[in-house]
This record gives structure tokens, sequence and C-alpha cells, in this order.
């Protein structure tokens, strides 16, 4: 029998960090539970309270109250006023309650990134796929569908609008990383490949004054992307072009830019060579193609938000994270010249390799 392995001192290595890991689904489903309730919401209204007063303002028991009030504090989520001073009247005794400064920002329904559609969406749209995780694993296909669903992973019927507006403040926040790292300043005409809700172009177009783009995607989500465009008072600037890039024979051409932000990850080497191909012959000579992603480190031992995302991809899709090395292979062996990576650091990518069309 083999023997545990032990530190230097004869101890067994510490507990910890497995039990952490062991644990995650049960601080992300105390989150999106908390998130569901409006409780972040409901403080962000009233200021602070008690968990009395919590209770009575959400409808819960005092029991499951305290229970998920202190586990939002011990994720530091809440704070409080601390414990009462020595000798003071026992009503102080009941600690206020008031978002962290994260909660505040991100979990508050009507702030500018609230966070909460998206909290929901991973744990209504992509978490039945990763309790069968080893199904996919042991398949090679994603356990998120049913088998008549895996080829059809982008209908409309298997994307809700809950999708879209989950991803939708997790783009917008990446495509100001994006736009802070890489200077489109000289880019007239911008394909958005992929473009999903058109929060990517819409942060590029605020952020680059005479910047034009074309969100091209499928038809339902063209249609769901003209209402975020309109909403932010860009339609002059952004218009949407509906298809398929994998049933269509070209992308819309007369751009000088092309991107493709977390699109490749969901696709595997084959097709992502194809939509490469497309893009090359869409852009016009010197145009720039953009591939944003989390990108995996080239020696494949991270990082860790990159490797989780590619084993979501296994749950979800046919693809996985690639390398910048894979990608750069790829673009150079398509006909794209002057391949750089530009690292930066957003919640929906750690990085973008770029290159030109000769």
């Amino acid at each position: 029998m083999t023997e545990p392995v032990k530190s230097s001192d004869g101890a067994p290595p510490a507990l910890a960090g497995l039990l952490q890991i062991t644990g995650g689904m049960w601080a992300a489903q105390t989150l999106a539970s908390a998130v569901e309730i409006g409780l972040f919401t409901h403080l962000a209204a009233v200021g602070g309270a008690t968990a009395a007063e919590l209770a009575a303002g959400l409808g819960l028991g005092s029991r499951p109250a305290e229970v998920l009030l202190t586990a939002c504090a011990a994720l530091n989520l809440l704070n409080t006023d601390g414990p009462p001073p020595p000798g003071a009247p026992s009503a102080a005794a009941d600690p206020q309650y008031r978002n962290s400064p994260t909660a505040d920002a991100y979990l508050v329904r009507e702030r500018p990134h609230y966070l909460g559609d998206y909290i929901i969406m991973v744990r209504d749209h992509t978490t039945p796929g990763w309790l069968r995780i080893t199904e996919a694993l042991r398949s090679d296909a994603p356990s998120r569908w049913t088998p008549e669903q895996q080829d059809r992973i982008f209908d409309e019927e298997n994307r809700s609008t809950a999708f879209w507006d989950g991803l939708f403040p997790l783009s917008s926040l990446t495509a100001r990383a994006l736009g802070e790292a890489v200077d489109l300043g000289g880019t007239r005409r911008l394909l958005d490949v992929g473009g999903g809700g058109g929060a990517f172009a819409i942060e590029l177009c605020r952020r680059f004054p005479e910047l034009r783009t074309t969100v091209y995607d499928l038809p339902f989500v063209c249609a769901y992307t003209d209402k975020r465009v309109a909403a932010a008072g860009l339609s002059e600037r952004i218009s949407t072009y509906p298809g398929d890039f994998f049933a269509e024979p070209e992308l819309p051409g007369g751009h000088d830019a092309v991107l493709l932000s977390m699109i490749l990850h969901d696709w595997d080497e084959p097709r992502n060579r194809r939509l490469l191909a497309a893009c090359h012959r869409a852009l016009s000579p010197g145009g720039l193609i953009v591939v944003s992603e989390l990108l995996v480190h080239d020696d494949k031992t991270g990082p860790l938000d990159a490797a989780l995302m590619s084993m979501n991809m296994l749950v979800g899709t046919w693809g996985r994270n690639y390398t910048a090395a894979e990608y750069g292979s790829w673009l150079r062996e398509t006909g794209f010249r002057e391949v750089r990576t530009v690292p930066f650091n957003g919640p929906g990518a750690n990085g973008a390799v770029i290159a030109r069309k000769r």
C-alpha cells in the first residue's frame, strides 16, 4: 500500500485548500441564492439592517436569514458593525449588516456593473452540465446538452435571453480592459464576429470615436443586439449583420479589423481554422485581427481562470481554451503576419493575440 505523502516534519500536507475546492459549489450557490432573493439590492435600499429586520424584509424565517447572513459575511460580501462594546445594552447585540464594497458595486440591481444576471445564468445554464462533467470527460461531448441538442448548442431554443443578459456586463468590463490595452485608434470599421449582445461593440465605440462596428451573429441574437445598441444611443455607428459563420460561405467584407472575443474557445481546431480563414478573406489588405480570450499558459499549467473556463467549455461546447502559441501558429498558417500577444486583465479575457493580413 502506498504511504501518504508527508511534509518534512512528518505531518501530512495541509487539508484546507483541498476542502476549499471541494466546497466551492457551496459558496457559489450561497451567492446565487442571496442574489435571487434580492439581499444585496434590499440592503442598498435600506442602508443597513439587523438579521431580524432582514428576515422580515426578505420574507425569510429567522434561522435561514441568520445562516445566510453569516455565510455572506464570511464570503466578504457583507460587513457588520462588529461586536457590541462591553456593557452595551442588549439591543446593541444585534449587528447591522451592510453590503461590502464588492457587493455594492456588482450585486445591486440597476447598478452599472450589476453581475446578478450572470451569477444566476451560471447557476441555471452551466451548473447542470457541471454536475455531469464525468460524462463529458468520458464521452468527449458536452454534458450540458442532450444528444439531440449537442449539434445545435447555439440555437435560439437553447440560448434564452437570460444567457445574453448574463454575459453582457461581464463582456462590457472585458471590452473596456481590451480597449485600454489594444489601440484601435487607427481602425475605422470593425467586424465583431459572434458579437453577442454588442457589449464589445458598444464599449469600443465609446472609447474610439471614429470607430464604426458591425456585429455578425445569428438572426435572433442580432435582434437582441439591436435593442442593446439602441439603448446605448449608438445605432448610427453600430449595425448588425445576421448570419451563421459556419453555414455562410463568407463573412461580410469592407472592414479593416476583425474581433473574435470569446468565440474560438467554443470550437475545435478544424472549425477554428476555418473561421480564421474566413476572417482573413473578409479583411482588407493590412487589416487587423484581434483574438481576445482567457489564454492558457503555453506550458499548460494554468492560469486557474483559463483552465477552469476550459473545463466549462468541455461541459458546454465542442471547444476548450487554447494557448497564445496555438493561436499564433494557426494565424501564421492562415496567412497572417506580425503576430503578437498583448496581455491585459479583464474578467472574461487575459490577453489578445493580434495579427495583420498581408
